[in-house]
């Protein structure tokens, strides 16, 4: 018998960026959708506005087709597809309120993170925590950026699930003029690639800081791939191309452009400042920060080579100086 997605209403879970990018390439398709926030004053300026107030100011929405809510309870409950845009550190503070059954909802993971403390992937931990089966969790990877989806520029998603006849209904959702899409069956993969080009992108960012050229970014970036392949194989190891868009791709784009929060986090590391004033000042998460610090606990049980990512998390959680960090990096590079 063939799978089927379910039929009901998409919600959106998360009222960022890319939440807002993926609202307004849902509502290209669907008449109207649910939209969880968790603050009611983002909720009333979005209605009065019509447009969200802190992310994506130019991206205009009909708001008469958005049901939005603050009570995550009664989005879930009308809602027959969620699709998770939180950053991965608030995640459990968000399902901590949640008292309704998502077991049978299909929940999609815009995330790209882990879950830190049981250093969980989020498709793993929607299905050991709340018993969701992976037929009915996708993930959503790039390589894409959520301001070049609002200028409506040519942009790739690839959706990962292990049921593929899912996966496809899914897609179909997704495609637009501007919007091509793809699907996987490697779950597993795409979500750590998603956690490790993060990680790179900062030491992309760091580097750059540093006043290293470009000769240096592309050997740096080539080591990146080699690095996340051997990790990639180790953890799950099935047959996959790390050179497709949805590994190499995304970790180009984050490693490279300027709309990357990572690399321009890992830049200001780089010119010196501190860990923490980086944050404040980007008033935006730089989801590699965390994922440095699990990458790097996970890798304790399955001893993969990743200079690279040591060097990120030596500079980020062992206050090493960068400059002395990368300079020992330098001299393991290919």
């Amino acid at each position: 018998m063939a799978s089927k997605l379910p039929n009901g209403k998409i919600a959106i879970m998360g009222g960022g960026s890319w939440a807002t990018a993926i609202a307004k390439i849902m509502l290209a398709q669907e008449e109207s959708i649910n939209w969880y926030m968790r603050r009611d004053d983002r909720i009333e300026d979005f209605k009065r506005l019509g447009h969200n107030p802190a992310y994506l100011t130019g991206v205009r929405f009909d708001v008469k087709r958005i049901n939005f809510s603050s009570d995550i309870n009664k989005i879930v409950k009308e809602s027959e597809i969620l699709i998770f845009v939180t950053p991965s550190p608030y995640l459990k503070n968000h399902l901590k309120k949640l008292k309704t059954k998502i077991k049978d909802k299909f929940v999609v993971t815009a995330i790209k993170g882990i879950v830190p403390d049981e250093n969980l992937i989020i498709s793993s931990y929607f299905n050991q925590i709340y018993g969701v089966p992976f037929e009915n969790i996708a993930v959503l990877a790039g390589p894409c950026h959520a301001e070049e989806v609002a200028l409506e520029r040519l942009s790739y998603l690839t959706i990962g699930c292990t049921d593929i006849e899912k996966a496809q209904q899914f897609a179909r959702k997704m495609m637009s003029s501007y919007i091509k899409t793809s699907v996987s069956d490697d779950i597993v993969g795409i979500e750590y690639g998603s956690v490790l080009k993060n990680v790179y992108a900062i030491a992309a960012g760091i580097c750059s800081g540093l006043k290293y050229g470009d000769n240096f970014q592309a050997v740096l970036m080539s080591n990146a791939v080699q690095e996340m392949n051997r990790f990639l194989n180790t953890v799950h190891p099935i047959s996959r191309g790390v050179d497709d868009s949805v590994y190499l791709g995304d970790l180009l784009v984050t490693g490279y452009s300027n709309f990357s929060r990572n690399r321009v986090f890992g830049t200001m590391i780089g010119k010196g400042y501190s860990v923490k004033s980086a944050q404040i000042e980007m008033e935006m998460i730089a989801e590699g920060y965390y994922g440095t610090k699990c990458i790097k606990e996970l890798n304790k049980h399955f001893h993969v080579n990743m200079p690279i990512m040591d060097a990120v998390y030596n500079i980020l959680y062992e206050r090493i100086s960068p400059m002395i960090e990368i300079k020992l990096l330098t001299d393991s590079l290919r």
